[in-house]
C-alpha cells in the first residue's frame, strides 16, 4: 500500500485493497495462511464495501459477512434482518445505531450457542467521515 501511494500519489481504493489481499492469499495457495479474512471500507461512491475471503484468496463483495465458528448462526440472521432477504414486509433503511444493536444481539446469541465464539466484540462503523469503534463484552465467565 505504501508503494502504491508512492507511485500514484493517492490512497488505494477499497476495491484495490480487496484485490491486493486476494492476490496475496492466492500467491500462498500451496502453503496457505489458512486465514478467512473480512475486509471492509468505503468505495468511490461513498457506499460501504464488505469483502469476504476464503483461505486461498477467492473473494466476493457481500452486504454482510462473518467468519469463524459462529458464522452459521450469524449469516442467516443478518441476511434476514439487515439485508431483508426472504421477507415480505416493507424494507426500511436501518440507522447505524440500530444495526450495531442487532449485531450485538446476534453475537450474544452466537456466543450462547457456540463455545468457540470469543468473549469480546469490536464493532467498527465505517463512514466516509471516519471510523467509530465500539467494544462490547460477550461473556463474563
Amino acid at each position: 500500500m505504501k508503494v502504491y501511494h508512492h507511485n500514484h500519489r493517492k490512497e488505494m481504493s477499497t476495491p484495490s485493497v480487496a484485490q491486493m489481499l486476494g492476490n496475496t492469499l492466492y500467491y500462498k495457495r500451496f502453503f496457505p495462511y489458512y486465514s478467512f479474512n473480512v475486509l471492509a471500507g468505503v468505495d468511490s461512491e461513498g457506499k460501504g464495501a464488505v469483502y469476504s475471503y476464503d483461505a486461498i484468496g477467492s473473494f466476493e463483495r457481500t452486504p454482510v459477512t462473518a467468519t469463524g465458528s459462529g458464522q452459521s448462526f450469524l449469516i442467516p440472521l443478518m441476511d434476514n434482518v439487515i439485508t431483508h432477504k426472504n421477507r415480505n414486509d416493507e424494507n426500511r433503511p436501518l440507522p447505524a445505531e440500530e444495526v450495531v444493536e442487532i449485531v450485538k444481539d446476534a453475537f450474544v446469541t452466537a456466543g450462547e450457542r457456540d463455545i468457540y465464539t470469543g468473549d469480546q466484540l469490536e464493532i467498527m462503523v465505517i463512514r466516509s467521515s471516519g471510523i467509530t469503534k465500539t467494544t462490547f463484552q460477550l461473556k463474563a465467565d
